[in-house]
């Protein structure tokens, strides 16, 4: 297998732990509203509320919309299931409440390993977030990109082909010069399904120690690592 001209990454999961820093910043408005819910079970039930909004969007039955908006609206759908009326809580609440996907804190192994591949090669994201979205989590976790790719650039949903390809038009590559490098199977799936090599980089804490959720869909994947710096091992000894 030849090097890739780029590698594109996942982000929630692969970058950054998403549920930790939820958890967290959900913990005070809980104990307001929902006293004794337990904040790791409420980021869970909020994060499995989102492939069925982007599905709404990607099946065409509602225009494409950007994720801080879907996130507003499955924490209200999510609060509406809890039997808490959102009339009752102050918009600037809930939307801070939304916003705490823009405030999440990369993997210990990410700022040291991103850093170390970027001088390899040029890094993108190939996120569903929206490019807002990634300015503000880039300014809050301090990592850099070279430039911020995926959902809002194909105004697609992965794993829709439109939004990898897409990403690889952008960069006037083929698709078997970029490469994804993503924690979950099923993403990486899709991307060798578009022509993308593939890097499965292991986030086993990324649901709190639970077992993924996709592992039917694991293949053997271009390459592999344990974490972004063991990725860059695998990388240069090729």
């Amino acid at each position: 297998m030849k090097l890739p001209k780029a590698l594109a990454f996942d982000v929630f999961g692969t970058v950054v732990d998403w549920r930790t820093g939820i958890a967290e910043q959900a913990a005070a408005f809980l104990a307001r509203y929902m006293p004794g819910t337990d904040p790791g079970a409420f980021a869970d039930d909020w994060r499995n509320l989102y492939q069925p909004a982007m599905e709404e969007c990607r099946s065409g039955r509602r225009p494409f919309r950007l994720l801080d908006a879907l996130h507003l609206e499955t924490l209200v759908q999510l609060l509406e299931r809890r039997g808490i009326g959102t009339a009752a809580i102050g918009e600037g609440e809930l939307l801070d409440l939304a916003y705490a996907w823009r405030r999440l804190r990369p993997w210990p192994d990410v700022p040291p390993g991103l850093a170390q591949l970027r001088k390899l090669f040029p890094v993108v994201t190939l996120s569903n977030a929206n490019i807002a979205l990634m300015i503000a989590m880039n300014r809050f976790n301090g990592l850099e990109w070279d430039a911020i790719l995926g959902a809002e650039v194909s105004r697609s949903y992965k794993p829709t082909p439109q939004a990898y390809l897409a990403s690889a038009a952008a960069l006037c590559l083929d698709p078997q010069d970029l490469c994804l490098v993503a924690c979950h199977h099923s993403d990486l799936a899709a991307a060798r399904a578009c022509g993308l090599q593939t890097a499965y980089v292991d986030r086993p804490m990324e649901y709190g120690g639970a077992r993924a959720p996709d592992g039917s869909y694991e293949q053997a994947w271009e390459w592999r690592a344990g974490d972004l710096l063991e990725l860059v091992r695998v990388f240069t000894s090729h």
